[in-house]
């Protein structure tokens, strides 16, 4: 199998390679220390088996280094390790699509076992989450959802993400250093790309997409169209 760490943090990017080694003795380990890099490295390497992505790396802000990476890939599976431990991060990372979610503070074992639960197919938790329901979506709604979050940017992936946080246009201006102006054209970019005429309708929206069913459904689609062109 083939991994890929996205952590900017030296000693715990040596922790996970330690946890892979014991889940998976034989694995390929590549290695990447922003969003950027991240997205760089799997346009060349796109066979890569399983992510492994922190939430707090240079190119992301809460949620959107997740939606960058599965709207651009969203065939591969992706586990959060994070150290962030509020309920509704999590819940917004299983929205998305993520095959798991593990906490910095486990140890190398809890590491590897989370690790090897994924590989075997399942979705791993903490325990004190283990009650989160990953909600059921509408593909034909999702694939709609998708064709326009391809048209934000990154910061207005950022922005969005910080909406659905429930941040004011100040606060989005003091966490990314930019004006108050730029935050309100964003937003309204945002509604416009996304079709909707409010903040609270983007926020609804965000909410909709499940990513794991988009994947199935296009190789699906794929397999239909190889059966009627050859070409395809």
């Amino acid at each position: 199998m083939r991994f890929l760490i996205v952590e900017d943090h030296p000693l715990f990017r040596e922790a996970l390679e330690g946890a892979l080694q014991m889940a998976t003795p034989d694995a390929e380990m590549l290695q990447a220390t922003s969003i950027d890099g991240a997205l760089e490295l799997l346009a060349s390497r796109p066979d890569v088996d399983l992510i492994l992505l922190d939430l707090s790396i240079p190119g992301t802000t809460g949620l959107s280094g997740i939606i960058r990476i599965r709207k651009a890939f969203p065939r591969i599976p992706v586990v959060i390790v994070s150290g962030h431990q509020d309920a509704q991060i999590i819940s917004g990372a299983l929205s998305l699509g993520v095959s798991g979610y593990i906490l910095k503070s486990s140890s190398k074992q809890e590491l590897a076992h989370s690790i090897g639960e994924v590989v075997r197919g399942a979705v791993c938790l903490p325990a004190a989450f283990r009650a989160l329901a990953r909600p059921q979506r509408s593909p034909i709604a999702a694939q709609e959802l998708l064709k326009r979050l391809h048209d934000l940017t990154p910061q207005q992936l950022r922005v969005l993400e910080m909406l659905k946080r429930g941040l004011q246009n100040k606060q989005i201006a003091f966490e990314l250093k930019i004006s108050e102006t730029t935050v309100k054209v964003h937003v309204s970019d945002i509604l416009r790309k996304l079709n909707v005429m409010s903040r609270t309708k983007a926020i609804v929206e965000m909410s909709k997409i499940d990513f794991a069913t988009l994947a199935g459904s296009g190789a699906a689609a794929k397999r239909d169209r190889a059966r009627t062109d050859p070409q395809a």
